[in-house]
């Protein structure tokens, strides 16, 4: 059973990203503040469930969180501050694009780049202890690999649409044989 909130803020957002270790794409992240009453059955790690029930899950918490948002840092960003870097600007855009201000940050991991004025707790593992960063990591997996099989209908020869990004070997066979694409982060060992 997940906790429902690291503090007694009214408006403690979770924060999660996903595609960190993906060779092309974006890395996305989503910022969610849940009502105190929400539960789900089926909420966990998005790791832990399928497809389907992270799109059912989606819509769920799209549909209950006072406030929830999704935003991204591109290849070239990623290149040109590194991932980790990457992850938390995409964080930071985020909580900017909340609509309720949040009065604190529960940020999956064990780092991250404090935001201006609000106080923060990293957590190993929260995804899997916490409602709010599962459901942030609910929507930052389902919005991005959304985004990977809309790419991957431009460039269907890399697999995107089933390994949206990551290392699998029919995506190195790909870069192999096509080589990178402008979205292929040229920084990350692609072969």
């Amino acid at each position: 059973m997940l906790l429902a909130a690291y503090t007694s803020h009214p408006h403690e957002a979770g924060l999660d990203e996903a595609g960190r270790g993906c060779l092309a794409g974006p890395v996305f992240a989503a910022a969610v503040i849940l009502p105190p009453d929400f539960t789900s059955p089926y909420l966990n790690d998005s790791k832990q469930m399928t497809a389907k029930r992270r799109e059912q899950l989606r819509g769920e918490i799209c549909e209950q969180a006072v406030a929830w948002a999704v935003a991204e840092a591109s290849p070239a960003e990623i290149a040109a501050i590194n991932i980790a870097k990457a992850s938390y600007l995409a964080m930071h855009r985020a909580v900017q694009a909340l609509v309720v201000t949040p009065d604190f940050l529960l940020v999956d991991g064990n780092r991250f780049t404090p935001y201006p004025d609000l106080p923060h707790a990293c957590i190993i593992g929260g995804d899997a202890l916490y409602r709010n960063i599962a459901a942030a990591s609910v929507l930052a997996k389902t919005f991005r690999d959304e985004r990977m099989r809309a790419l991957a209908e431009t460039y269907p020869e890399y697999g995107w649409e089933q390994n949206a990004g990551y290392p699998t070997a029919r995506h190195r066979d790909a870069i192999r044989a096509h080589g990178p694409t402008e979205h292929h982060r040229l920084g990350f060992r692609l072969l």
